[in-house]
């Protein structure tokens, strides 16, 4: 008897099983963490801080007294309105003093326009916290120079601006912003194709109707744009409504934090609310910015590059535009910082005269070096800077890698974490550090460590822009190469990737220490007897009256940052950046 076997089945071939490199993500989770901790927490903490009754190591119990004490009287809304006017004012008379400027030296051929660069960013050589101090100088109503000059010439018992006041602040304010606004006008203007502007030439039409019909309607997409993030950064502005907003009266946002924060005993809670109100305002305005600026690539228009444009010609009007351009230099430029170089050499402040020819001295300067408050500062900034600068290149480098060369999931996440701190205003910044740090059983508070953490959180989104920036144009086949000749991905980052990443590193560094030097709205907040730093001396010393000290220290801070800024200026052109 024959037995049948039975044939054997055909398996189905076994799918590989995936696997999962988790100490690939190990990198990048330690990163998001990292990034988490200094850009969010502080923010969650600060929300939490607005919802208690006090302070501190919890528990506290939960309340809405912050909001209802802060936000609940009639003296809110004179702030919002108020902070409203400030910002949108300032914003708006920086841009179109930009753009005028902007469209002279792109488009015309006005005089001085090889000098227009050094001379329109010539006032970021004075510290934030210097400038409405200059200002004050010159335009206080009972002894500024503009004032005292007018009155001796017209024979009024009083001069006739008033600093301390609305449109004094709203002047300063803009004058701060110009430099930036003028950078990013004079970037449109590159941008927009110019043979629409010599079409309406050839046909007849005047400089003047091709400037209204032609080139700002070009231009308008990027100049609203620009002018939505001036807005935005005047709201967030703490130097001007400190220095100037607090004695006129003026209540803003940011100078209401602080004097609840300065109340005796502090009233964190209340401050808290309305930075929770304060950020709240500034992440509006940067989503209403961003989708703004994505619209601009609807209007955008091409040319070559070796297509250079026919500068318009001014005829006639021509010495205006240079007239415009002189008397920017010499109101804008020269009076701040001469007014503070004549104040520096006087035991007191006094009026230009040749009677106080006699007082002039450099004892402001030599009590300066001997006072250990402003050595201390001094070492305490430059330390603060180059740690700031040097942490925050080196890590946001590594993102940068991360984010433009693996294929990690999630890597965009980074990039997001480390471009939070744009939105965030400092001085929000450092009233979600207390809350924080007050909470935890950490021993930071009061420390310099406080104040390295606000710095390196606050720069990491000029970080990201120069090291993505700079990786996004570096090819990938060297860095391929490396691995295929067996090195790890530490040895091609070390060896190939930074190197060639170097001349803009070294650029963003320079920047980014430039400008943690001159921080201010974050550090008031953040210093104590032990951890001051140059800008808060500056606040303080000129709170107290010793207004010739403040100016002979401010002279001192505009020759740090020149040589800083031609530092700067030389390294970026060297590596072919533009500033």
């Amino acid at each position: 008897m024959t037995t049948m076997t039975e044939m054997p089945t055909e398996q189905e071939p076994r799918r590989p099983q995936r696997t999962i490199n988790w100490r690939g993500y190990l990198g990048p989770a330690l990163g998001a963490l990292l990034l988490l901790y200094l850009t969010v927490f502080p923010l969650v903490w600060l929300l939490v801080g607005s919802f208690q009754e006090q302070t501190g190591p919890p528990p506290y119990p939960w309340t809405l007294g912050n909001y209802a004490a802060m936000y609940g009287t009639s003296s809110v809304y004179s702030t919002f309105v108020s902070s409203v006017v400030f910002a949108v004012g300032s914003s708006v008379l920086a841009f179109a003093i930009a753009t005028a400027l902007a469209w002279l030296v792109e488009r015309t051929d006005v005089r001085f326009r090889k000098a227009a660069l050094p001379l329109v960013i010539a006032p970021l050589i004075l510290p934030g916290v210097m400038l409405p101090i200059a200002w004050i100088f010159l335009l206080d109503p009972q002894a500024g120079y503009i004032n005292v000059a007018i009155q001796s010439i017209t024979g009024l018992d009083s001069g006739p601006f008033d600093i301390f006041s609305m449109p004094g602040m709203i002047w300063v304010q803009a004058v701060s912003e110009i430099p930036l606004a003028f950078l990013m006008m004079s970037a449109g203007f590159k941008l927009a194709d110019p043979s629409l502007e010599e079409s309406s030439m050839m046909t007849g039409a005047s400089t003047m109707t091709t400037l209204r019909k032609i080139t700002l309607p070009l231009v308008r997409p990027w100049g609203a744009s620009v002018l939505l993030l001036l807005t935005i950064r005047s709201i967030e502005s703490f130097e001007v409504p400190s220095i100037i907003g607090i004695p006129a009266r003026v209540k803003v946002y940011t100078n209401q934090i602080y004097l609840a924060f300065s109340d005796s005993p502090p009233d964190y809670g209340g401050a808290s609310a309305l930075a929770v109100g304060l950020l709240v305002l500034s992440i509006i305005g940067v989503w209403v910015y961003i989708a703004s600026s994505r619209d601009t690539n609807r209007f955008e228009t091409v040319s070559g590059k070796a297509f250079r444009s026919r500068q318009m010609e001014l005829g006639r009007f021509r010495w205006i535009g240079s007239a415009a351009m002189a008397a920017y230099a010499v109101v804008v430029v020269a009076l701040p910082i001469l007014v503070i170089a004549w104040a520096s050499l006087l035991p007191f402040f006094a009026r230009p005269s040749v009677d106080a020819l006699d007082l002039v001295s450099f004892d402001n300067y030599r009590s300066l070096f001997a006072d250990n408050v402003v050595v201390d500062a001094f070492k305490n900034s430059l330390i603060l800077g180059v740690l700031t600068a040097t942490i925050v290149t080196a890590f946001t480098a590594t993102v940068a890698w991360i984010r433009h060369r693996s294929k990690l999931k999630g890597a965009r996440w980074l990039e997001f974490f480390a471009m939070v701190p744009i939105a965030v205003p400092g001085l929000v910044l450092g009233m979600g550090l207390i809350v924080m740090y007050v909470a935890l059983p950490l021993p930071i508070y009061g420390t310099i460590w406080i104040l390295l953490i606000a710095y390196v959180a606050k720069n990491l989104p000029y970080g990201m822009r120069t090291s993505s920036g700079s990786i996004t144009q570096l090819k990938a086949e060297l860095e391929e190469a490396g691995s295929m000749s067996g090195g790890s991905w530490w040895q091609n980052f070390t060896r190939v990737t930074l190197p060639l990443l170097r001349p803009g590193l070294v650029a963003g560094w320079i920047y980014i220490l430039i400008v943690s030097m001159r921080e201010f709205s974050t550090s008031i907040l953040l210093v104590t007897g032990q951890s001051n730093v140059l800008s808060v001396v500056v606040f303080t010393k000129f709170e107290n009256g010793q207004v010739t000290a403040v100016a002979a220290l401010g002279i001192l801070m505009i020759l740090m940052s020149t040589v800083v800024i031609a530092i700067f200026y030389r390294v970026s052109n060297r590596v072919g950046i533009r500033v």
